[in-house]
This record gives structure tokens, sequence and C-alpha cells, in this order.
């Protein structure tokens, strides 16, 4: 038979060993949580990389790589710039001038020599930004060699341009027919001294 004393023991007894085996569970939680943790800031299994992005351009005065330095800092894309094999003076840009360098290759449908045609890895990029100034509307000459001396299979192209007041017009439709492949995209003009405002275009295109 139990004493009011012994009663009280027991009880007592009954309560720590219950209260024993809440902790214990409590102790178990924060062990299950460092379990799982690895797995919730894991990347997902399926997620893809990033493509690799190009910006290429031709720029006969600095105007169009200053453009095209900032879009390619913006997104982090490596960045080529066509070259002429000679170089264009400021008297082979004077368009007024019908005995000019630039005037007499666009009667010709010239398509200048440039120092090197594709650039380095070019089967390893998926997007190419193609930058260059327009002359008379149309993309600056050096662009008809380096379209027609790559192949653009499985890359999507987005055109920007520079002008004084020209649009952009139909000069990316006329590199994309050259080109003949690839994804061409609406391309964008921009002033001489828009670095800022093509970054932000740039960055908006979710390339």
């Amino acid at each position: 038979m139990l004493t009011r004393r012994n009663f009280l023991a027991v009880a007592i007894a009954g309560m720590t060993a219950l209260l024993a085996g809440c902790s214990g569970e409590k102790d178990e939680a924060p062990a299950a949580d460092s379990a799982t943790d690895p797995v919730e800031d894991a990347p997902a299994a399926d997620a893809a990389p990033a493509g690799n992005v190009l910006v290429a351009y031709f720029s006969a005065t600095g105007n169009t790589e200053g453009v095209a330095t900032a879009i390619a800092e913006r997104l982090g894309a490596d960045v080529f710039a066509i070259e002429a094999a000679q170089p264009y003076t400021e008297a082979d840009l004077n368009y007024s001038d019908d005995a000019s360098r630039t005037s007499v290759e666009r009667a010709d449908g010239t398509n200048p020599v440039l120092t090197q045609v594709t650039p380095d890895g070019w089967a390893d990029y998926d997007t190419v930004l193609l930058g260059y100034p327009i002359w008379w509307g149309e993309a600056a000459w050096p662009l008809r060699t380096f379209v027609a001396g790559n192949d653009f299979t499985g890359k999507t192209v987005v055109t920007f341009c520079t002008s004084g007041s020209s649009g952009i017009g139909g000069s990316a439709e006329f590199l994309a027919e050259m080109a003949g492949t690839g994804d061409w995209r609406e391309g964008e003009r921009f002033s001489a001294v828009a670095g800022d405002e093509a970054a932000e275009w740039a960055a908006g295109l979710e390339l």
C-alpha cells in the first residue's frame, strides 16, 4: 500500500521520465534538419548553366567600341573586335566625298579584308551581340565580311548599332539574310554616349 510520501515519490519519478523523453525528442529535431540542409541549399539537378555570350563589334571611331564595352561588362561576356586589315582613316570616312574609301567600297559592294574573321572559340558561343556603326543606313562594310565568313547555326544573334541620327533600319535584316543561319533577334540603335543605356538594354534581354 502506497503511503502519501511514496505516492509523491512515484509521481515525481514518472514526471521526470516523461520530461526526459520529451527532451530527447526535441534534441533529435536539429539533427534531422541538419541532414536536410545540404539538400535544400544544393542547386536543382536539372538546372542548366548560362550559355556563353560574345559581344563582337566593329568600331571605326571608337563610338561603337564604347557601347560594346559597356554591354560586355554588364553581361560578363567575352569581347571580339572586328578589325579591318587596313584601318579606316578620317579621310576614308568622309561620306560626302565620292572618292573616299567608304564611298568607293559602298559603290563596289566591297567586303573589306579583316585581320581575323572568326573569333577564337566561336563554336562555343550560344549568343552573339553584334555591334556596328551605321554607314548610309547600313551596317558598316566590315560586318559583311564577318557575317559572310562565319557560321551562325545554333546561335542567337542580337544586333546593336551607333549613329548620329539614323535608326537601325534594315541593317540587321540584311546581315541575317547574308548569314543564312542563326536566330536573329530585333536590334537596337544607340548614340555614341549611350553606354549605360545600352548596358541596361542588354541586361533586359535575359540572355
